[in-house]
């Protein structure tokens, strides 16, 4: 134990419980929500650094504080890894997550009541993409698109062009939380250029796919726009990044600051471009390559026990499972079952879902997690066949409480990064 660890158990010990029982916790099960990952043991140290204790109002050179010999170093990385990991003309790292990141763009460029065009929330849409819930979704139009599930999630295009036509949106929004496809990002320009609309995707889920050059980039289709969290298939801090053309670059620093946010979070910037740094690697293509091939095997090993995929499979790292009709549970119920045997997954509401989003229809699971443990596709169909026995035989104690004996043993195989 180094000297601050022992001074946090000294002198706050519930805290510290608390931290060694999230570390037995991450240890012990096999995380598949498929926005989490762990991050780099490089990235914990960078996060709890010095840069902690110092305010960098403004941009590198442009500072409203002093001291900034060293937060002006870090920042200009971070943008010049930004930059040359996605292929993009300018970056911004302040984002101090995905909802302020997308609510940057949306402030740099609309006046309230403009239109945006975007995913319908229960077809794999984002909250920050209009929800009626959220206050971007109160201040702008947001008007909805739907996937045609029983077409393997394709969407219709020509339904698209038509609503554009009819709403002219300013911006027209591409990007998913729980959508288990790639997307056509030429035909999204199609539509935007033919309404005269800003491009902008939002990557979050993968844009470590994207960075490690197995998933398609925005940016090669000419995209205005791109967005992306940290933390999720990039394995870094908690934030949120913004990229964009040049032409962009103005009006989306000046929405991040001092628009919207004040300080930027300098330790936080420090993991963003350590993790940008890893993401330049020929380890991290494999890393991604691999993301993919685990999903592939963990959904296949699904179908294969009758379970319900909505889009009927993947092409990206994850999958959304409609538990009601495969298992006769909703998706609360689904997900605490799998919590009770170490298998950690999120309920999800599905396409146009009948049931409340606090009881949906499914849940959605992915792979970057299990793969950053070094888990391969064998071990994704154990995964597999674990869940379908769990939740097909949910009420079969004794069951349950094997499966649970049989994660923690497996898990033990698996070192988790940083613990």
């Amino acid at each position: 134990m180094d000297a601050n660890w022992k001074l946090l158990s000294q002198n706050d010990p519930e805290i510290y419980q608390a931290i060694k029982g999230e570390e037995e916790r991450e240890k012990k099960g096999i995380e598949l929500i498929p926005s989490e990952n762990y991050t780099y043991p490089e990235v914990l140290a960078a996060n709890g650094s010095v840069f902690t204790n110092k305010y960098a109002e403004g941009y590198p050179g442009k500072r409203y504080y002093g001291g900034q010999d060293y937060t002006d170093v870090i920042e200009r990385i971070a943008i010049e890894r930004a930059k040359k990991v996605f292929r993009c003309e300018h970056a911004n790292v302040q984002a101090l997550s995905g909802s302020p990141m997308n609510q940057a763009v949306y402030l740099a460029f609309l006046k309230p009541g403009d239109t945006v065009l975007g995913m319908d929330l229960s077809h794999g849409g984002h909250l920050t993409h209009g929800a009626p819930v959220s206050h971007m979704g109160k201040i702008f139009n947001f008007v909805r698109y739907k996937t045609r599930p029983e077409a393997g999630g394709a969407i219709d295009f020509d339904e698209l062009m038509r609503i554009a036509k009819e709403t002219k949106p300013k911006i027209v929004l591409c990007g998913y939380t729980s959508y288990p496809r790639d997307y056509n990002y030429e035909d999204f320009k199609k539509v935007a250029d033919a309404v005269g609309a800003i491009t902008m995707a939002d990557v979050s889920h993968i844009g470590g796919l994207i960075a490690g050059g197995v998933m398609r980039n925005p940016f090669d289709y000419g995209f205005d726009i791109v967005t992306t969290t940290t933390h999720k298939s990039l394995r870094g801090p908690r934030a949120g990044l913004i990229m964009c053309r040049a032409e962009f670059a103005k009006e989306i620093d000046k929405s991040v600051f001092p628009g919207l946010q004040g300080g930027p979070h300098m330790h936080t910037i420090a993991g963003i471009a350590v993790a940008l740094g890893k993401a330049l690697t020929p380890e991290f293509k494999i890393y991604a390559a691999q993301v993919l091939k685990n999903a592939k095997a963990l959904a296949e090993t699904l179908l294969k026990n009758g379970v319900q995929l909505i889009t009927g499979g993947t092409d990206n790292h994850m999958m959304v499972i409609n538990t009601v009709s495969s298992f006769g549970v909703d998706g609360k119920e689904a997900e605490q079952i799998l919590d009770r045997v170490g298998i950690t997954t999120n309920k999800q509401i599905i396409p146009d879902d009948p049931n409340p989003p606090l009881r949906p229809s499914g849940i959605r699971l992915g792979t970057p997690a299990a793969t950053t443990r070094g888990m391969k596709e064998a071990e994704m169909e154990q995964i597999g066949e674990w869940i379908a026995s769990a939740l097909k035989n949910h009420q079969n104690e004794a069951l349950l409480a094997q499966i649970k004996r049989d994660v923690e043993a497996f898990c033990s195989k698996y070192p988790v990064p940083g613990i």
